[in-house]
């Protein structure tokens, strides 16, 4: 009995403090349920290989691989639009997953809008890298040259006053330098990785192409390759790479990284049938690169709107946003960039729901 009267005496002269332990808790959890945001609920989620061919060992036809396909991963929402977004990277698909702090990408925050996300690996690269031919890799010193390229800055580690980047956090740096796979910037290439880009959106159904860098090239090139209608829309965040009607546009350059190349113009009108925009973040004028592609992009955009397209250049600057680099969707503020995205897809009625 003592023992017990100790046990409860001493139970009893807790209680306030729990009490008051409980209350910031809950306050905590208040705060805590206030800030968050809803969860992702997924339908479905997978992978799937496309495209791509089947080639037979030299002198012995029964031996064969099977190589030069394209990988997607897919995310489907409980509940949906009926339109769908493939993320299409010219680096790896981290850009489109994380903010380079480590925060919410581009992949979470329009799975929370409702939009069925497509993570799109080429043929020869990332998860889609069993080639049909021999590559030889030879380790090249990326680091510095992405910090200019990206703009970041002009020489690392200088960064652009402003940039929307967390330039004292050392992972996030460390994290950039990795966030990415080689590229192989050939037309060939770029031919190899349409025709599969192509047959996954025949796959996938209606779809809009977000796409970064060279990306932007390759899916402009998909679109031409694709069989159904199921291309909607392009959003090319800092293409260098374009496509322009025979005859039209500046001259052809097939062996360049990036072209511009040439097509027959009935082949051209495909990129007349659904709204394509050009974005570009900031410190565009410090690298030749980039201020080049922002004139042809508006050069590519005069011929396409010409023609009876809908294409337009958007400057994340003349929206308000400043300090973005070229990879706009990664920065601090990429929820922002989000919602440029988010207003052009509702003016394009690309957000409606699908149906129950």
């Amino acid at each position: 009995m003592t023992c017990c009267n100790s046990h409860s005496q001493g139970r009893s002269s807790l209680l306030p403090f729990v009490a008051a332990l409980l209350l910031v808790a809950l306050g905590a959890g208040a705060f805590a349920a206030d800030d968050r945001k809803p969860p992702i609920v997924l339908q479905s989620t997978g992978a799937y290989e496309v495209g791509g061919k089947v080639i037979s060992k030299p002198g012995d036809p029964s031996q064969t691989l099977s190589c030069d396909h394209g990988y997607v991963e897919y995310f489907i929402p409980e509940k949906r639009r009926s339109v769908g977004l493939i993320m299409w990277h010219s680096s790896s698909t981290k850009v489109w997953e994380n903010r380079w702090d480590g925060g919410e990408g581009y992949k979470s925050i329009f799975l929370r809008k409702g939009y069925p996300v497509y993570l799109w690996d080429g043929p020869r690269i990332g998860r889609a890298n069993w080639s049909c031919e021999p590559i030889t890799y030879t380790p090249e010193y990326f680091d510095q040259r992405n910090f200019a390229a990206w703009r970041f800055g002009l020489a690392y580690p200088n960064w652009h006053a402003g940039l929307q980047f967390p330039t004292a956090d050392r992972e996030a740096w460390n994290q950039a330098t990795r966030a990415r796979y080689d590229e192989f910037d050939t037309l060939a290439n770029a031919l190899l990785q349409a025709d599969a880009g192509g047959q996954a959106i025949d796959r996938i159904g209606p779809v809009v192409a977000l796409t970064n860098s060279a990306g932007g090239w390759r899916a402009l090139l998909s679109a031409l390759k694709a069989r159904s209608g199921n291309m909607k829309g392009i959003v090319a965040y800092e293409t260098p790479g374009f496509v322009f009607p025979e005859g039209e546009g500046p001259t052809p350059q097939p062996t360049a990284p990036y072209g511009p190349n040439a097509v027959p113009l009935d082949e051209f009108m495909k990129l007349t049938k659904f709204p394509i925009q050009m974005v570009f973040g900031d410190y565009t004028e410090t690298r030749p690169i980039w201020a080049n592609s922002v004139q042809m992009a508006r050069t590519f955009c005069g011929i396409v709107n010409r023609h009876g397209g809908d294409c337009e250049v958007l400057l994340l600057a003349d929206a308000g946003l400043h300090g973005n680099s070229h990879i706009a969707f990664a920065d601090l503020n990429n929820q922002a960039v989000a919602e440029e995205l988010s207003k052009w897809l509702h003016r394009k009625s690309l957000d409606t729901f699908a149906a129950d």
